[in-house]
């Protein structure tokens, strides 16, 4: 389908570069592209038959080619874009590429939080029940990195975002699911309606025996309409067709099957939400109830997400890196119930803080800004009569404030409620530093 074909892989970062080389594999006549020219290649393109044009835009010359595959970072309003979709050229995302390839059935999760948790849960539940499952996708292993060397008994499990969800075209999974969704990415998508219609062509192209997972308890992914068949989850609401709680406990009754007890929350250490979401993706796709609670009783989290990071001084210190927006900073907050001294700040997404800081009553007893967003989060802090915060030039020094003021009992949570690249290459690195900064020393 794509042998001899011109195609023109636009940005080299880890998907960009991943699309590149499986389409060269495939026999496509592949060029590279990207406005930096001091790319960290993971391999030489040249030897794969990969031509190169760096440094310039693609404006002028991509009338050139029959396929436009772009990096979830670029815009799908750039202009090379619409030029080359004005052209009748083929626009599409490293995620519409992966699943044309991709030869078995794929689940598909995305929304605003919570995305890497329950992608990463249901990854390891489904390798109970298969194998040969892969986590992939905006989790950080691109999509087409694995998807030449599966079999047709093979399982993807795969994180998508809104970015990716913007240029798909026959992109079908399975099971797909939408956890949540609450303002974000307003600086890309513009309007919170334009947000939406992104997430929910994750099940545009599903059908009558495709499932779509969404939450009931958001009032936004309720109301979302399905071809697939729809099964809810819900924390607060017994359920006739879904995954719910009662009495502590997490229970099943769907599609008119017995009702199923999977096991109590309180044997799990994520937050309610997200098993929910994960047993309901799991049993959707086919997992028994008694694997899917052997591996929610020994999942301990996922890395940058209310991560534990060491006690000192009778004080805990959590790595919330991940945390990019202020729902999901929202959620590490209430996760707690001790005192907080919280570090926060970074690039401005278009967010309205005022609901988060509303939170701080009785919670936060210190705020540390840093980033761009520290005098925009002060000023929202000033009109919510919130008083306790001061400013650090570095995260460093951010971390070093925090160590001054917590006191035994309470705990130091770095949620920054904002995006890493003001002044970090991404959340992942900001996290690493976070606790490169806590230090190891002073454990009690």
């Amino acid at each position: 389908m794509l042998a001899n074909k011109k195609i023109l892989v636009c940005g080299m970062a880890r998907s960009g570069q991943a699309a590149a080389l499986v389409l060269s594999q495939i026999g496509a006549k592949v060029c590279a592209t990207d406005l930096k020219t001091d790319i960290a290649w993971d391999y030489e393109p040249e030897e794969k038959g990969i031509t190169l044009r760096l440094g310039e835009k693609p404006d002028e010359f991509v009338a050139e080619f029959d396929i436009i595959v772009i990096s979830p970072g670029i815009s799908v309003y750039a202009p090379f874009v619409k030029k080359a979709e004005e052209l009748g050229i083929t626009v599409w995302g490293e995620a519409e590429l992966a699943y044309r390839l991709c030869p078995c059935p794929m689940v598909a999760i995305t929304g605003t939080n919570g995305k890497t948790t329950v992608t990463t849960l249901v990854g390891e539940i489904l390798k109970k029940h298969n194998e040969k499952t892969v986590i992939a996708g905006n989790i950080g292993i691109p999509l087409t990195s694995l998807v030449t060397d599966l079999s047709a008994d093979a399982m993807v499990v795969a994180e998508i975002s809104s970015f990716q969800l913007e240029t798909i075209s026959a992109f079908r999974p399975k099971v797909s699911a939408v956890l949540n969704m609450t303002e974000d990415h307003l600086d890309r998508h513009l309007t919170m309606e334009n947000y939406i219609a992104a997430k929910s062509r994750i099940f545009e192209n599903q059908r009558q025996n495709d499932i779509t997972v969404l939450n009931y308890d958001n009032c936004i992914t309720k109301k979302m309409k399905s071809s697939g068949r729809v099964v809810f989850f819900s924390a607060k609401k017994q359920l006739e067709n879904g995954v719910f709680l009662r009495d502590g406990n997490i229970f099943a009754n769907i599609d008119g099957f017995a009702e199923q007890e999977i096991l109590p929350i309180s044997e799990t250490k994520v937050m309610a939400e997200n098993a929910l979401a994960a047993t309901a993706i799991s049993l959707c796709a086919g997992v028994c109830a008694e694997d899917i609670a052997e591996v929610l009783r020994g999942f301990s989290g996922v890395t940058h997400r209310l991560e534990y990071v060491t006690t000192i001084n009778e004080v805990e210190y959590y790595n919330d890196s991940k945390a990019t927006n202020t729902d999901a900073a929202m959620k590490a907050i209430e996760a707690f119930d001790r005192e907080i001294v919280l570090i926060a700040g970074g690039r401005d997404k278009d967010m309205n803080f005022a609901p988060w800081v509303q939170m701080f009553a009785g919670k936060v007893v210190k705020l540390i800004l840093i980033g761009e967003t520290a005098k925009k989060i002060a000023t929202v802090c000033d009109t919510e009569n919130f008083s306790s915060y001061v400013f650090a030039d570095s995260l460093e020094v951010a971390v070093s404030c925090a160590k001054e003021a917590a006191k035994p009992g309470q705990i130091v949570l770095f949620s920054p409620s904002c995006a890493s690249f003001d002044m970090f290459k991404n959340f992942e690195q900001r996290g690493e530093l976070f606790k490169k900064y806590v230090g190891e020393r002073g454990h009690d």
